[in-house]
């Protein structure tokens, strides 16, 4: 496996800790927390593209700059929204709709061919979000905006992952991500001081934002660009749908959900339509 292959999984076990260090730093606002973690992640982004004498590549057209900033800001100010509205668990596996997602638009936006394995693929994993959200399941008739939310980050994100790959972004360096971060933690703190009230986080609402920054909504995007760009992508594509698997037992570890029949049949079903869907030939 090559180092690039290796920064993606990199990406991919940072992600997973993306669920449960939200949880910890429930309390604080949707935004505010967008703000501080890009903040965090993007300033030690900034110093390691300046130190390594990079910094003329944050210079990019404005259409990458729409494209980074909007991808991130939009997901991740949706992805907190809905932990703050609605159960972790359910939220986390909504939310991972996104790889699926990105299976069905690479049609219409990159030309690829989808055949019925990657058709059943997706078809499975939508019915494992159905089993969660569906009649019958347990959830407080208030969660439904926070469910929406996880649904609107899945869309977000495979938009934003698709579009990538299209010849005019594609060529968008690594290094500018450093930017598109700062600038997301403007955008957010600008809209955080318009429309939310601050908090003053206590010390497990820093260590998980610091978390934050430095991981999942830091590093990682870092580390999946390399993955991408350099790696394999078949491969990580493939590894991703354990992410779901992952990040749900380790909310159930920490208290913030329980072990159903249901989430079981769910979290199974999310991520074996990943895997169904990304091998297929």
């Amino acid at each position: 496996m090559s180092s690039a292959t290796l920064a993606g999984c990199g990406a991919l076990i940072l992600w997973a800790f993306l669920a449960l260090l939200s949880r910890l730093a429930a309390g604080i606002p949707p935004l505010q927390l967008t703000a501080m973690g890009f903040a965090i992640g993007g300033t030690i982004g900034l110093v390691v593209v300046v130190a390594r004498g990079e910094a003329r590549r944050l210079a990019q057209p404005p259409i990458a700059w729409l494209h980074g900033v909007g991808g991130l800001f939009g997901y991740h100010a949706l992805y907190f929204l809905a932990f703050a509205l609605a159960p972790a668990v359910e939220v986390n596996l909504i939310n991972y709709l996104w790889p699926l997602l990105i299976v069905l638009l690479s049609a219409p936006i990159l030309g690829l061919r989808l055949g019925p394995a990657r058709l059943a693929g997706v078809a499975l994993g939508f019915a494992g979000c159905l089993l969660i959200v569906g009649p019958g399941a347990a959830f407080p008739p208030e969660a439904m905006p926070g469910f929406l939310a996880a649904a609107g980050c899945a869309v977000v994100w495979s938009v934003y992952s698709v579009t990538s790959g299209t010849q005019r972004l594609s060529r968008v360096p690594t290094e500018a991500v450093a930017g598109f971060c700062l600038a997301t933690a403007a955008l957010a703190a600008l809209l955080h001081l318009v429309f939310e009230g601050t908090v003053l986080p206590d010390g497990r609402q820093w260590l998980a934002t610091v978390g934050l920054g430095l991981g999942p909504v830091g590093a990682a995007f870092f580390l999946w660009d390399v993955g991408m760009k350099r790696g394999d992508p078949r491969l990580l594509g493939t590894l991703a749908y354990a992410v779901p698997v992952a990040s749900t037992l380790l909310l159930i570890a920490a208290g913030e959900g329980t072990m159903s029949l249901r989430v079981a049949a769910a979290t199974l079903m999310v991520a074996g339509g990943g895997f169904i869907a990304a091998r297929a030939r």
